[in-house]
């Protein structure tokens, strides 16, 4: 196998300062320590979550003060996109499924349909490399009205929900399944050293592009550089990736 070198590029390229010298100069990303089976029992790189004020009271208090205003702001949007997810697919306008969030445990993630509800038995037309991202933006299994809830992240506003609860964070690395996460090499399962997010380095600087060995070097910086700094630029890069030219992909 090759080894890639991990460089960042377009919407993240302003944040690389902010992360440790060692992922900066000359850190090398193996794909073989992510192959399909993912068979690593030692991590290939060590990261620790800084434990200071800020993890561990404002930004919780920060998630759930965010939250509680967001939803306040986003109930009638929610409810018109309920309303039409029930008129277009029909009952139920919510999808839950089990993630993986903070030190491993599992939490019940919620987001609205996008798909109809026997896409499972749908036969899909598309090709798909497990070690690529798992999300496409060409499943045939989504309505019109999904891909452009999906587009714009809309699917996603029920999250608001589980940071509410203290089961996500604004920021963080994305929720990860169940199965996927069961097959972690030991170096990606220290990415939940941090509540999983709505928002993160990822998908500022790829919205889900790219081999999911480098997405998880993201998720591993982030991890390691948790500050305010941190956090406030990313939420400020956030909107750009959401609507810009590949949003939804």
């Amino acid at each position: 196998m090759t080894d890639v070198q991990f460089i960042p590029s377009g919407l993240a390229e302003e944040l690389w300062d902010d992360f440790p010298t060692t992922t900066r100069q000359g850190h090398q990303i193996t794909e073989s320590d992510y192959s399909t089976s993912w068979a690593s029992t030692e991590p290939t790189r060590i990261v620790n979550t800084p434990r200071g004020v800020y993890t561990r009271l404002v930004k919780p208090l920060a998630d759930r003060s965010i939250a509680g205003i967001a939803l306040v702001v986003a109930i009638v949007p929610m409810a018109v996109i309920a309303a039409a997810i029930a008129v277009t697919m029909g009952r139920p306008v919510l999808f839950r499924q089990r993630r993986i969030g903070l030190d491993g445990h599992t939490f019940e993630v919620l987001k609205f349909r996008t798909m109809n509800e026997d896409r499972r038995k749908q036969q899909l037309d598309v090709i798909h490399d497990r070690r690529e991202t798992h999300k496409s933006s060409d499943d045939p299994r989504h309505t019109p009205l999904g891909r452009i809830l999906r587009r714009y992240s809309l699917d996603e506003l029920p999250q608001l929900i589980n940071v509410l609860r203290g089961e996500m964070s604004i920021i963080g690395p994305r929720p990860e399944l169940e199965s996927i996460v069961a097959d972690y090499p030991d170096t990606l399962n220290q990415r939940h050293q941090v509540r999983p997010g709505l928002t993160g380095l990822w998908q500022i600087s790829a919205r889900g592009d790219g081999p999911m060995h480098e997405n998880g070097e993201w998720d591993l910086d982030y991890v390691e550089s948790v500050s305010l700094k941190t956090d406030l630029r990313i939420l400020a890069k956030t909107p750009s990736a959401m609507f810009g030219d590949k949003a939804g992909e």
